[in-house]
């Protein structure tokens, strides 16, 4: 059991750090004072923070496999937070890509309308990681 809660706590660790970076990278952008100026810092920090989303977020599963044999048996409410979580957590990842790759022509009004979205989605995903823990 050891090397399993090992496995479980360090894929943890990643996205728990992940969850901080793609919430607090979009806030920050924005509150207390706009640093719009700086969004391709920002978006950079956050693409990487949904990247570490994403593959940690597979790592559960993977390390489920490894261990059980099978993925967790999951509840409709667990299974629907789980498929509202990938979703935003897709969408954030290619947002903040296109924002990296298409943004510098942006004018300010689209620039924070796109890490307002940013901050939505991370919402969205922490939301639904709630409800996928508990109703699982």
């Amino acid at each position: 059991m050891g090397s399993e809660n090992l496995a479980y706590a360090l894929t943890q660790v990643v996205h728990n750090f992940g969850a901080a970076g793609v919430l607090g990278g979009a806030v920050f952008a924005l509150w207390p004072v706009s640093r719009l100026e700086n969004g391709r810092a920002f978006a950079g920090l956050i693409l990487i923070a949904w990247g570490a989303q994403i593959i940690s977020g597979g790592m559960f599963g993977v390390t489920s496999i490894y261990y059980y044999g099978e993925t967790p048996d999951l509840s409709g409410v667990a299974l629907v937070a789980l498929a509202v979580k990938v979703a935003a957590a897709l969408t954030g990842f290619l947002l903040a890509a296109y924002y990296l790759l298409r943004g510098r022509e942006w004018d300010r009004t689209r620039v924070k309308r796109t890490f307002q979205s940013l901050a939505a989605l991370a919402a969205i995903a922490l939301t639904a990681a709630a409800f996928l823990r508990w109703f699982s």
